[in-house]
């Protein structure tokens, strides 16, 4: 008999650790453990227990239960040990140094054999060199290592035949949260497959598709990678099986979205050897940066109030569903850092509070990479607003989706909202805000200011 402890590996199917535990008799397990939920937002732990259901009712479809405990897994795990007299404990690698520090405490609370196994990413971390200095080489590093395939989900015969009524608490978001569970991300990756890879490369940045084919321009299954809920080796498996049937713009589009997973993969590399991602510039620099402390401005960020047309749309796109399309998330991101030089930390928190995708190592690592404090080759980058807008969003159709006060100002004007006088602003729209910084004084602002603190002023 073993115990399987699961952790943020909400699925039966393509579970690395689940699949070698039912070599012998497997008790699934899940900890409820408070800490657990320290560091995600109420809608991910909303979204993520609806998963922990999902995941018990699978495992009632095979004939077994999952065990649901609450407490400290280093208290909570030697006791059901006990319980069923199993021979050892196995889990799945995680990465956050919380995480990495609960393990080792449960390893040391246990008397019996503990087996741990890389499942989270394609490739273990600790194959690859410690540090890179751009993604094109570690990219050439990770695509040479084999990617295994998906393993499969235990046969009941596996499963031990247990009944179990330890609680699965409940959580409030305060939106509409997506359907949760491996069926729901199967669903939801498989219509992408179907309608939205063969020109994911040519709509990934298409703004208008954005709202128009929501599921089809990009494939929006990251809540349920962060959650656990499908497994990398699937969406691998998946995506290379059309890329290997297709050739021409097909097979341009389907490598796009192969090569966007190795960025995820990247980050998790960065976490892996930097236990401070989440906290700590991954670059110094030599003179550090003078961040300003502007709660007004901040305020007005969250809100989506800045009056820059297409950072407020993702900001109350972030705000109403709990999740950015990646290119407005790096307006954002770029808007408070630089436009507004406001410390990453603070965007990394707000976005850890409202993302239902939120991940510990993709949400830290890319900030870092927007902010300049992070792997990025360019010394200083900088995505201005306007011409963002004006290359992603000409037609002003996501911007209308989500600033309800522009919807009857022409786009041409949206797209150039800054530059506009104050007057002409209010008369078109007397209800959205004046930009909260001049688009110049801004950009300019920045450029000095990290031209400072890399030595070169």
């Amino acid at each position: 008999m073993r115990l399987f402890w699961h952790r943020r590996d909400l699925r039966t199917r393509d579970n690395v650790g689940l699949a070698a535990a039912a070599t012998d008799t497997v008790v699934p397990v899940f900890v409820v453990d408070e800490a657990l939920f320290d560091a995600v937002g109420d809608r991910q732990q909303a979204f993520f227990l609806r998963g922990v259901e999902r995941l018990r009712e699978r495992y009632r479809d095979l004939g077994s239960d999952l065990v649901v405990r609450a407490g400290d897994p280093e208290s909570v795990l030697p006791a059901l040990a006990a319980q069923f007299d199993a021979d050892g404990v196995t889990w799945n690698e995680h990465y956050r140094p919380e995480r990495r520090a609960r393990t080792r405490r449960v390893r040391e609370a246990l008397d019996i054999d503990t087996a741990e196994h890389t499942d989270h990413v394609l490739v273990d971390p600790g194959r690859l060199e410690p540090t890179y200095p751009n993604h094109s080489q570690f990219h050439d590093d990770w695509q040479a290592v084999s990617k295994h395939d998906p393993v499969a989900e235990p046969d009941p015969a596996d499963l031990a035949d247990v009944r179990d009524d330890g609680e699965i608490p409940t959580a409030e978001a305060d939106i509409d949260l997506p359907a949760a569970g491996y069926d729901a991300a199967s669903e939801r990756y498989d219509a992408f497959l179907q309608d939205g890879i063969d020109t994911y490369s040519d709509t990934r940045d298409d703004l208008a598709a954005a709202v128009d084919r929501p599921t089809q321009a990009v494939s929006r299954v990251s809540p349920y990678l962060a959650a656990g809920m499908i497994g990398i080796r699937e969406v691998w498996r998946d995506a290379t099986r059309i890329y290997d049937a297709v050739d021409g713009d097909r097979r341009r589009n389907v490598s796009k979205y192969r090569y966007e997973l190795s960025w995820r993969e990247q980050n998790y590399h960065l976490l892996y050897y930097n236990r401070n991602l989440a906290t700590e510039n991954y670059e110094s620099m030599p003179n550090g940066i003078a961040w300003r402390d502007d709660p007004e401005a901040v305020a007005a960020w969250k809100a989506g109030e800045t009056g820059y047309p297409l950072v407020d749309a993702g900001m109350r796109q972030l705000n109403r569903e709990g999740y950015v399309h990646n290119r407005p998330r790096q307006v954002v991101a770029s808007f408070l850092t630089k436009h507004l030089l406001i410390d990453w930390r603070k965007g990394a928190r707000y976005f850890t509070e409202q993302l239902v995708d939120h991940d510990p190592a993709s949400n830290h690592g890319n900030w870092q990479w927007i902010a300049g404090t992070g792997t990025d080759s360019v010394d200083v980058r900088i995505f201005d607003p306007v011409s963002q807008m004006a290359k992603y969003d000409d037609g002003a159709d996501f911007v209308q989706a989500y600033v309800p006060e522009l919807r009857d100002v022409p786009a041409g004007k949206i797209v150039d909202w800054p530059n506009l006088s104050a007057d002409e602003r209010d008369e078109l729209a007397p209800d959205y805000p004046d930009p909260i910084v001049g688009r110049d004084e801004g950009y300019e602002r920045a450029q000095r200011t990290f031209e400072r603190a890399l030595g070169k002023r």
